[in-house]
């Protein structure tokens, strides 16, 4: 293994491993185990537990828009796109109903923590907020744009942590059929003007 390939594959452990025990109950030996290598090799590329969150939130980042930017190329119309959004929570549905939204539990957990890079976390959800208000713009709902893209953002992480909590795929699928039917009139709007 290479140092870059190396130090890819224990940010993607680490990340795995932060989404399902959670940051502060993931330890250096946990990730270590994980790609096994020697904790010496694992100190060579990262010396602390937060430099590796910082490299698994700039992942996550650079996922996070890769999937915006597959839903512009996939869709011309903004609806469609925020669509994709809500159907997110279907395709990760086995995920979510196990560990929760990893956005939504890495955001929570180090809020709670009062952690330094509580604030580079939270760009995830911003990442989601700013593209869903842009659909809506589209969508020609300037004036009330980030308000529309906040609430729908909401509901998908309450949904997500009812799913987690309730594990129940009927309610899953029931929300985002709900948000997709509330979705409605402003793609009408949309497909109108």
């Amino acid at each position: 293994m290479t140092g870059r390939s190396t130090r890819e594959h224990i940010v993607a452990a680490a990340d795995r491993l932060i989404y399902r025990k959670g940051y502060q109950s993931t330890s250096f030996s946990d990730i270590a185990g994980a790609v096994r290598i020697s904790r010496g090799n694992f100190y060579h590329h990262f010396r602390t537990k937060d430099e590796i969150l910082e490299s698994v939130i700039a992942a996550r980042l650079a996922a996070t828009q890769q999937i915006l930017a597959n839903w512009e190329a996939e869709s011309e119309h903004p609806a469609d796109r925020i669509r994709s959004f809500t159907h997110l929570l279907l395709a990760n549905r086995t995920k979510i109903k196990r560990y929760g939204c990893p956005v939504g539990t890495l955001c929570t957990e180090l809020a709670k923590l009062g952690h330094g890079s509580r604030a580079e976390a939270n760009q995830l959800l911003s990442l989601f907020r700013d593209w869903l208000r842009r659909q809506f713009v589209r969508l020609g709902r300037e004036r009330d744009a980030d308000e529309l893209a906040l609430h729908l953002l909401a509901r998908s992480q309450g949904v997500a942590t009812l799913a987690n909590a309730l594990r129940d795929d009927a309610f899953l699928e029931r929300e985002v059929a709900q948000m997709c039917d509330w979705l409605k009139p402003y793609e009408k709007a949309g497909r109108d003007g």
